[in-house]
């Protein structure tokens, strides 16, 4: 079976919608599963440069996923080892919920693997 691994990840700027609003980080956070594939998260890595907490939400076809909290300047690192099997046909996206106006970077850094 060959396997190929991929990465969501980089450091980018955001503001703030709510933090019951969460909004697509960057359209470079975004993956479309394709048919036929299995998709895995093994771990996710962040990192919040403002002194309020942030939460970034992995999305699977528009619906939160998994929530990641990261606190004031702080970060996070959560081991996923294939918590569950996404199926061809399903978009990942990262998303970002903060307080309206807050703004500041944000370093993600989800890690994949397909098969």
């Amino acid at each position: 079976m060959i396997t190929k691994n991929l990465f969501l990840q980089g450091i980018f700027p955001f503001e703030g919608a709510g933090l019951e609003k969460p909004v697509l980080i960057h359209s470079a956070l975004s993956h479309y599963v394709p048919d036929g594939v299995i998709n895995q998260t093994l771990y996710f890595r962040g990192g919040n440069s403002t002194s309020d907490l942030i939460t970034v939400v992995l999305m699977r076809n528009g619906v939160p996923m998994r929530y990641f909290p990261i606190g004031a300047k702080s970060e996070v690192h959560v081991p996923l080892r294939v918590v569950e099997d996404i199926d061809g046909g399903s978009v990942i996206e990262l998303h970002l919920a903060a307080p309206d106006g807050v703004t500041g970077f944000v370093v993600v850094d989800l890690g994949m693997v397909e098969h």
